[in-house]
C-alpha cells in the first residue's frame, strides 16, 4: 500500500515537493503548536498517479478512510452526521504558491438532512443554509463543471429580491430557497442530483482537485512563472472551522510587513460573517486589520502573536489565512509571501539589520529581474494631470493604457502591440490571460489580499484595487467616476505606488533607483527629499549590489558600440566592453564610401575608398576607448552581410527602371543595381558576412584592424592606457581565424614599429556557430579568448530565423509546452547551453588561461546568468541597461553555488 496520505502532524516545512507548500506549512504550524484545525494531506504522487490513469489509486481510498476515522475521533464529528456532522474543505496546494489557479470545494458533508443538524448544533438555521447554498455553489462550478454565472445570477436576483446589497442580507428562508434553485441548476447542468453521500463528494472533489492541475489558466500560470508540468498538486482535507456564523466571526488574509513596500506593520484584510473565499475573491470590500482589533481585541493579539512567531520561524515576511469563529482564532494557511520588487529588496535588508538572515542570505531573496522592475519610469508628479480617483495601491509601477472590459479583449488588444489596462469590478482565475497582456489592473472592489492585488504583484503588474468610487459597466464596456464616462480604448494611467488613476496620458520621469545608478547614493538619497520610503528603498538597494559586486565571480561587461554608450555603461558599472560591433561606422554619411568599395574596378581604387574609412574608424576606436581606460575593449570586426550595407535592390531596380523609360538613365545607380543584385542571396545570415566577408573582400579587415592598431598608439601616446581586443565573428574552422591573425599580426607589427609603440591586442574568436563550438580545442590554438555569441548560436542551432519566427508560430510552441521560454531570452540549457560547454571545456584544454565570455543577449538574462555562472564562463556582456541587472545576478549566482556546496 502506498503511503499517500499525511496527517498534519506528520509532514513539515520541507516536505513541499511530496505535500505541496500548503500542506508542508500546515504541518509546520501544527508542528508548532498553532491552532490548525485537524486535518490531512494526499500527496502530490497521488496526483500524479491520477494524472497517469485517469482514475484514483485504488490504495488511497481505502488510506483517506482510514485517516478520515482518525480526524472524525480526534474532533469527536462524523462526516454527514444528522445532528452534529464533520465538515471538511478540500483545498488544492501545489510545491509552488499559484494564487486562485487551482481549485477549492468548501463544506464537504452537506446533504439535505445534516444541513438540519448542523443548524442545531450551531444555533444558526441561517448559517446552516448559507453553507449549504456554498457547497452546492463551488461543488457545482468546480466538480460538475456549470457555468458559475449560473449560481451567481440566481444569488444576485435573490439579492434583489430581499432588496439588499450583500449575501449577508439575506434571511435563512431566502438561503434555504437558494439551495432548492442551486440544485435545479446542477441538476439541469449536469444531468444528475447533487449528491447526498459525504464520501461521494470528497471523492468527487478530490478528483476535481487533481483534474485542475490541467486547467487552462494553471498551465498558462506555471508557463509564466517557469513552474514544472509534472509536479502535481497535493490535497489538503482539513475540519471547517466558520467564519460565517455570524457577528462574531469572520475571516481574513495578513501579511507580516507590507508586500507591496515592504514597510514593517500589520497589513491585510478581515471579512465579518464570512468565509475564506470571500476575503480573496473580491466581491466584498475588507476591513483592515485595525478594524478587526477593535471588533475582537482578544482574537487579534492571538493573532499578532502567532504572526510574529511565523515570520520569525521562516525568517521572512508571511502571508496568513485565519478564520475566527465565535472569537476563536484557527490558523488555516501560512506561506513565505509573494512581495514586489521594492518590497523584496527592502524586506531583505530589514531583516538582514534584525539579524535574521545573512547578506547572502538576503542577496538569495531579490533578483535581476526585480532591479530590473525598480529601474522602470514613474510618473512625473510635476507633470499636467486629470485624477479620476484614488484607491488601494496594491503592486506598485506606472502603466498607461487603453481600458479594456474583458480578458480576451485585454489578450487581442495586446497580440495587436497595444497597451492596455484591464478594468474589472473584481477579477477571477479565468482572468489569468488578460491581466498576462495588460501593463496594469484596475478593479472597483478588494483589498490588498485580493485575487487580483495577489496576482499581479506575483507578476510584477501594476495595480490598483478597491476603487469604490468607479462604476464599472462590463457589458457597456466603460466606467463612470465623477459623472465622466470613460469608455473601452480611452487611455487611462495608474499608479501602483500612490493608487492614483487619471485619465489619459501621463509624462514619466527616472525611477529613484535609476537616478541612484547613475548620479550616486547621495544624489538619490537627496533627490527623495522628505520620502523615507524612497530613501530607504535606495539604500536597500546599493546594499544588496555593492554585496553582490563583492560577492560574484563574474566580470560584467557592457554591449557598447559608441562613446556614449560605453560612457553610460561605465558609469553602471561595467568592468569593461565585451562586444562593440563595428557596423555603424560604416552608416549614415559613410555609406557611399562602402559604394565605392563595391563597385571598384580595381585595387587602386578600393584601397582609396579603403584609406578614406581609416581615419573615421581609427577616431571611432579612438572615443571609445578613451572612455574605456583601463578596462578591456572587445572590438569585433564586421559581422553583417554587406548587403546590408547597399540600397535596396528592390527600390534600386525600380529606380533604375524609371530613370531608364525616361532616358536619364545614372551610370553609377546602373552599376550599384548590378553589383547589389550580384550579392543578393537567398539566406544572408548563413552566407557571406563575418570572417568570410573579411577573406572575401580584400581590405576590409586589414582597414578594421589598422584603425584600431592606429587607435591604441594614440592613446598610449597621450597617456591612457587602452586595453583593445580584436574579435574575428562567425569562425566555424581554425584556418578562417589563421588566415586573419596571420594579416592583423602583420598589421600590428607594423603599426606598432612606426609609431614607436608595443602593441599588444589580444585577437580571439566569436564563438557562435556549433562548428566552432565543437572545434573548439583547435580553434583555440589560434584564438587568445572566446566570447560566446548565443544570438546566432540559437538561430543555427534550433534552425529558427529569429526575426520570422518569433510571430509566426512562437505562442503556439509555448501553448504546446514546447518551448517554456523563447530561447532568443532565455539560454536553452539543453542545447545551446551543451555547446557552451562543450566549447569551455575543449577550449580550455588547448589553452588553460582562455578567457571565455558571452556578448550575445542572453548575457544580461537573469536566468542566463547562472548557467554562465555554472559553466565557468570569466565575464557576460550585456546592454549598458541591464549592467546593473547582471552585476546583482552574478553575485547570486556565486552565492547560491557556495551555499550548495556547504549543503
Amino acid at each position: 500500500m502506498g503511503n499517500y496520505i499525511y496527517d498534519f502532524s506528520e509532514g513539515n516545512k520541507d516536505l513541499k515537493d511530496l505535500l505541496g507548500g500548503k500542506g508542508a506549512n500546515l504541518a509546520e504550524m501544527t508542528n508548532l503548536g498553532l491552532p490548525v484545525p485537524p486535518g490531512f494531506t494526499i500527496t502530490t504522487q497521488a496526483c500524479r498517479s491520477y494524472l497517469k490513469t485517469g482514475e484514483l489509486p485504488p490504495e488511497l481510498r481505502v488510506e483517506v478512510t482510514m485517516a478520515l476515522r482518525r480526524l472524525e475521533d480526534a474532533v469527536g464529528r462524523r462526516l454527514g452526521d444528522f445532528h452534529e456532522p464533520l465538515l471538511v474543505s478540500v483545498r488544492s496546494g501545489a510545491k509552488f504558491s499559484m494564487p486562485g489557479m487551482m481549485e477549492t470545494v468548501l463544506n464537504i458533508g452537506l446533504n439535505d438532512a445534516s444541513v438540519q443538524g448542523l443548524a442545531e448544533f450551531s444555533s444558526d438555521e441561517r448559517f446552516a443554509w448559507d453553507s449549504y447554498r456554498r457547497l452546492i455553489q463551488m461543488f457545482g462550478k468546480t466538480v460538475l463543471g456549470i457555468d458559475g454565472d449560473l449560481f451567481a445570477d440566481a444569488l444576485d436576483k435573490a439579492k434583489a429580491a430581499r432588496g439588499v446589497s450583500s449575501d449577508v442580507g439575506l434571511t435563512a428562508t431566502d438561503l434555504e430557497g437558494l439551495v432548492g434553485e442551486f440544485k435545479t441548476i446542477v441538476r439541469e447542468g449536469s444531468g444528475r442530483e447533487f449528491p447526498q453521500h459525504p464520501r461521494e463528494q470528497l471523492d468527487l472533489a478530490i478528483a476535481a482537485i487533481f483534474e485542475s492541475w490541467n486547467t487552462d489558466r494553471a498551465r498558462l500560470y506555471r508557463r509564466r512563472e517557469r513552474i514544472p508540468e509534472d509536479l502535481g498538486t497535493a490535497v489538503n482535507i482539513m475540519t471547517m472551522v466558520f467564519g460565517n456564523l455570524g457577528e462574531t466571526s469572520g475571516t481574513g488574509v495578513c501579511f507580516t510587513r507590507d508586500p507591496s513596500t515592504g514597510v514593517v506593520g500589520v497589513y491585510g484584510d478581515y471579512l465579518v460573517n464570512a468565509q475564506g473565499e470571500d476575503v480573496v475573491s473580491g466581491i466584498r470590500n475588507t476591513l483592515s486589520l485595525q478594524d478587526f482589533e477593535a471588533l475582537d481585541p482578544t482574537a487579534y493579539g492571538e493573532l499578532r502573536q502567532a504572526m510574529r512567531r511565523l515570520e520569525t520561524h521562516y525568517r521572512d515576511l508571511c502571508d496568513i489565512e485565519f478564520t475566527v469563529e465565535r472569537g476563536k482564532l484557527w490558523m488555516l494557511q501560512t506561506r513565505v509571501g509573494k512581495r514586489t520588487a521594492a518590497a523584496a529588496f527592502r524586506i531583505a535588508i530589514q531583516l538582514v539589520d534584525e539579524h535574521l538572515i545573512t547578506m547572502d542570505e538576503a542577496l538569495g531573496r531579490v533578483s535581476g529581474a526585480q532591479l530590473d522592475k525598480l529601474m522602470f519610469p514613474q510618473f512625473d508628479a510635476r507633470s499636467e494631470r486629470v485624477l479620476l480617483t484614488t484607491a488601494m495601491a496594491a503592486s506598485p509601477g506606472a502603466a498607461v493604457g487603453m481600458a479594456v472590459f474583458d480578458s480576451p479583449t485585454a489578450v487581442a488588444w495586446a497580440a495587436e502591440g497595444k497597451d492596455v489596462v484591464l478594468v474589472r469590478r473584481e477579477t477571477n482565475p479565468d482572468d489569468l490571460g488578460g491581466m498576462i497582456a495588460s501593463v496594469g489592473v484596475l478593479t472597483s472592489r478588494g483589498g490588498k489580499t485580493s485575487h487580483a492585488a495577489v496576482v499581479a504583484r506575483g507578476m510584477g503588474t501594476t495595480c490598483i484595487v478597491g476603487a469604490e468610487a468607479l462604476d464599472v459597466d462590463a457589458a457597456a464596456r466603460q466606467f463612470t467616476v465623477g459623472g465622466r464616462t470613460v469608455r473601452e480604448g480611452e487611455l487611462i494611467a495608474i499608479d501602483g505606488g500612490s493608487g492614483e488613476v487619471f485619465l489619459g496620458d501621463v509624462a514619466v520621469v527616472p525611477s529613484p533607483v535609476v537616478r541612484y545608478l547613475e548620479d550616486g547614493l547621495d544624489a538619490a538619497v537627496a533627490a527623495a527629499g522628505d520620502d523615507e520610503d524612497v530613501a530607504d528603498l535606495v539604500r536597500s538597494v546599493h546594499r544588496l549590489l555593492a554585496h553582490a559586486d563583492t560577492a560574484r565571480r563574474l566580470h560584467v561587461h557592457a554591449n557598447a558600440d559608441t562613446a556614449a554608450d560605453a560612457r553610460r555603461a561605465r558609469s553602471l558599472g561595467a568592468q569593461g566592453i565585451g562586444l562593440c560591433r563595428t557596423e555603424h561606422m560604416f552608416l549614415g554619411e559613410r555609406r557611399v564610401l562602402i559604394e565605392r568599395v563595391i563597385l571598384a574596378t580595381d585595387d587602386a581604387e578600393r584601397q582609396a575608398a579603403l584609406d578614406a574609412l581609416l581615419p573615421l574608424q581609427r577616431a571611432d576606436f579612438v572615443d571609445i576607448l578613451t572612455e574605456m581606460d583601463t578596462l578591456p575593449t572587445t572590438i569585433r570586426l564586421i559581422d553583417p552581410p554587406l548587403h546590408e550595407f547597399l540600397p535596396d535592390y528592390t527600390e534600386l531596380a525600380v529606380k533604375v527602371a524609371l530613370a531608364g523609360v525616361a532616358g536619364e538613365s545614372d551610370p553609377h545607380d546602373v552599376a550599384l543595381l548590378a553589383a547589389v543584385g550580384r550579392m543578393r542571396e537567398a539566406n544572408p545570415m548563413l552566407g557571406l558576412r563575418g570572417v568570410r566577408l573579411g577573406l572575401v573582400i580584400p581590405g576590409l579587415f586589414a582597414l578594421q584592424v589598422r584603425a584600431v592598431a592606429e587607435a591604441v598608439a594614440q592613446r598610449l601616446k597621450d597617456g591612457g592606457d587602452p586595453h583593445a581586443e580584436i574579435m574575428v565573428p562567425l569562425v566555424a574552422s581554425v584556418m578562417e581565424l589563421h588566415l586573419v591573425r596571420d594579416q592583423a599580426e602583420a598589421i600590428l607589427a607594423e603599426v606598432s614599429e612606426r609609431e614607436g609603440v608595443t602593441l599588444t591586442i589580444p585577437i580571439g574568436a566569436m564563438i557562435e556557430l556549433p562548428r566552432a563550438a565543437l572545434t573548439a580545442g583547435r580553434i583555440a590554438e589560434a584564438a587568445e579568448f572566446f566570447s560566446f555569441g548565443t544570438n546566432d548560436m540559437t538561430q543555427t542551432t534550433w534552425g529558427f530565423s529569429r526575426d520570422d519566427v518569433e510571430g509566426a508560430f512562437f505562442s503556439e510552441y509555448a501553448a504546446n509546452g514546447v518551448l517554456s521560454d523563447s530561447p532568443f531570452d532565455t539560454i536553452d540549457v539543453r542545447g545551446v547551453g551543451e555547446l557552451v560547454r562543450i566549447a569551455v571545456e575543449r577550449g580550455r584544454a588547448t589553452r588553460p588561461e582562455l578567457t571565455i565570455g558571452v556578448c550575445g543577449e542572453h548575457g544580461g538574462d537573469p536566468d542566463s546568468i547562472a548557467f554562465f555562472h555554472a559553466a565557468g564562463l570569466d565575464y557576460v556582456s550585456c546592454s549598458p541597461y541591464r549592467v546593473p541587472v547582471a552585476r546583482l545576478e552574478a553575485g547570486r549566482a556565486n552565492v547560491a553555488e557556495a551555499g550548495a556546496q556547504t549543503r
